[in-house]
């Protein structure tokens, strides 16, 4: 440990040997009181008169590097007033390097070996200019190789800072050759800034609110954390009622959002997904290496938040507890939906051990359930012609598949479909993981039955036994969720049963018609006769705008069969400016789909004026904003008479 006026001791005999610059007027003369902890690879020094940044505390150094003569480690961590903070490889390099330095200097040389505890980067400095044993140590502890190409501590001993408590840490460093692009503030208290980067994927640089707490308040946050934790306080208001505990005061709003946000919450993932342009968040295994990526309005970018490998496991716990979904080496996937503190939905899909090297996740936001026909025509997702089109289609028991790549609005869209089948239409709908807006579309005494599949132990059924199910259920519109592998012959069973009068639905994974038809009779060895029972295929698309990212409908194809042959005509598609247009397929009198949504006393024509009247009435709910499900329901309780 330093000793108070070392500097002053050892001054004459560092000038002697060149080395005199080195004590200068710094706290290196100052006494380190912190604590230091040591187990395996790990060194953890609990600072409590300083920041505990090894960069500026250069008596913390010291205490560290003497902790580095005896060991070799692979991690240090400084903590202090509910800050931890951790250190990357060159700086744990760095510090490792002149603790071996020290430990051969040994006796022969206490003052220098004084100084490079205190100031390697300036000892390794001093060492390239001169020969001899003391040089040679320089190059056998490896000083001159971890000092090599430093100018400073802070480009080595800058670290990743988080709470405690709370299992993620964010990288505060940002290249120089970076341009900030965006900055937005959270609902959070927390902001996201985006920077460009010459060489690399965008950076969604998070500045949690966590790491902008007073001394005081994060003493006030760990207080409230035991408090929990210890079961002192628990109830559906555990972080507010923690809050109180821990300063008999009213509870601090943002003291108490924090604090939820580390117990009942989801960390780190409330601030991402409170900002609404990310769509997706990924948690790459192993977590001690790669940073969290999110999509942002589409597009790919790195952050500067890491997870602990102990907030990894947190995440899964968690998982498995509001799933109620086994997540373990016995079963080493997990797919379920959780919801946020704010009440956001989202999709988890999540892989451990043995599959893969530690717990890895993927996020992704529910689909939207608030959203109808109207709403899509109102937002720009399709024109009034289009959206006529598909509720007439649907209406008339049209068997679809929304196609479309990850992100782009497929399980939107078809949820948006199901209010268009009539009132009196029992719907049963299969998926693996819910995502279709069931309890919306309930309130407004739509009769629709959710069934949930599966392929592990639990006690979820088999697609094949779903379908059967669902025909005992009632007849009416069956519902497929994402396909993927056996859904695929359970959608085309259902369309087999169920063409000569209900509407089958599902989504795919596509773009287009024939990407679509290569994958389901390819790759998921669905007959091409079978596939031939699909009337239309919409292809929906996400796409980069100047204000950000948008969803479309880009295509509606109708599937033509003749014999042994299929092919597929396009009803409406992009024009050159982006926009979807009618091919005038219909109005020629040409389109197959058309002819067979025609009834016994009806003909071609009857269908196609039901399409304008409806175009009509979805513009006019459009216009007047009626869009929600309840508004929009109202308004089709009408639109026979209309």
């Amino acid at each position: 440990m330093a000793q108070d006026g070392i500097a002053n001791a050892l001054r004459p005999v560092l000038e002697g040997l060149g080395f005199g610059r080195l004590l200068g007027d710094s706290d290196s003369a100052q006494a380190c009181t912190c604590s230091l902890s040591a187990e395996d690879d790990l060194v953890v020094i609990d600072t409590s008169d300083c920041d505990g940044e090894l960069a500026t505390a250069s008596a913390c150094r010291y205490t560290v590097i003497h902790a580095l003569t005896d060991r070799e480690v692979s991690d240090i961590r400084s903590r202090s007033n509910g800050i931890e903070r951790r250190y990357d490889d060159r700086g744990v390099e760095l510090l490792g390097a002149a603790g071996r330095f020290v430990e051969l200097l040994g006796e022969r040389d206490e003052p220098l070996a004084e100084a490079a505890a205190h100031n390697p980067l300036e000892v390794a400095a001093e060492l390239e200019t001169r020969v001899g044993p003391v040089a040679d140590i320089g190059v056998e502890s490896g000083l001159a190789t971890a000092a090599a190409g430093i100018d400073s501590y802070e480009s080595v001993l800058t670290p990743t800072v988080g709470l405690t408590i709370g299992h993620s840490f964010a990288d505060r460093r940002i290249d120089d050759r970076s341009r900030l692009r965006d900055v937005e503030t959270l609902d959070t208290g927390s902001e996201a800034r985006i920077y460009e980067r010459p060489d690399d994927v965008p950076l969604y640089a998070l500045d949690a609110v966590d790491g902008n707490l007073s001394d005081a308040e994060r003493n006030r946050l760990i207080e409230g954390y035991e408090a929990i934790a210890e079961g002192t306080v628990e109830g559906d208001r555990a972080a507010s009622h923690a809050i109180e505990y821990a300063t008999d005061e009213p509870a601090d709003p943002l003291l108490t959002r924090v604090l939820s946000k580390h117990t009942s919450g989801y960390g780190v993932l409330e601030d991402l997904f409170a900002d609404e342009r990310v769509t997706d968040v990924y948690v790459t295994s192993p977590v001690s290496r790669n940073p969290i990526r999110v999509v942002v309005d589409g597009e790919s970018m790195t952050t500067n938040v890491h997870l602990t490998t102990d907030g990894a496991r947190a995440l899964a716990s968690r998982v498995r507890r509001t799933s109620g979904r086994a997540f373990s080496r016995a079963n080493p996937t997990v797919d379920a939906m959780a919801t946020l503190e704010n009440g956001t939905g989202i999709r988890v899909a999540g892989v451990t051990d043995p599959v893969a090297d530690g717990v890895a996740f993927a996020f992704r936001e529910e689909a939207d359930d608030r959203f109808t026909l109207p709403g899509l025509v109102a937002n720009g997702t399709m024109p009034a012609e289009v959206a006529a089109f598909l509720s007439v289609a649907i209406e008339r028991n049209a068997a679809g598949l929304i196609a479309g790549t990850r992100g782009s609005g497929k399980t939107t869209l078809l949820g948006t479909l199901l209010y268009e089948l009539t009132p009196d239409t029992r719907t049963v709908l299969i998926e693996d993981t819910p995502e279709l807006p069931v309890d919306p579309l309930q309130s407004v005494s739509r009769d629709v039955q959710a069934l949930r599949t599966g392929t592990g132990d639990g006690p979820e059924i088999s697609p094949d036994e779903a379908l059967k199910t669902a025909l005992r259920l009632g007849d009416g519109a069956l519902v497929v969720g994402e396909i993927r592998g056996d859904e695929a012959r359970v959608l085309y069973e259902a369309m087999r049963v169920g063409a000569n009068a209900n509407a089958v639905l599902g989504t795919i994974h596509g773009d287009g018609a024939d990407e679509v038809y290569e994958r389901v009779v390819s790759d998921l060895d669905v007959e091409p006769s079978s596939f031939g029972a699909t009337d239309l295929v919409v292809t929906v698309q996400a796409y980069r705008t100047s204000s950000g990212r948008d969803r479309r409908v880009a295509r509606i194809e109708e599937v033509i069969t003749s014999g042994e042959d299929i092919w597929f005509e396009p009803l409406y598609d992009l024009d050159d400016d982006g926009h979807t247009v009618s091919t005038g397929r219909i109005d020629r009198g040409e389109s197959r789909i058309v002819d067979r949504l025609t009834g016994p006393a009806e003909e071609y024509a009857s269908v196609r004026q039901s399409i304008s009247e409806r175009r009509e009435l979805l513009s006019r709910l459009a216009a007047d904003g009626r869009t929600s499900p309840r508004e929009v329901v109202a308004a089709y309780a009408d639109r026979g008479r209309e």
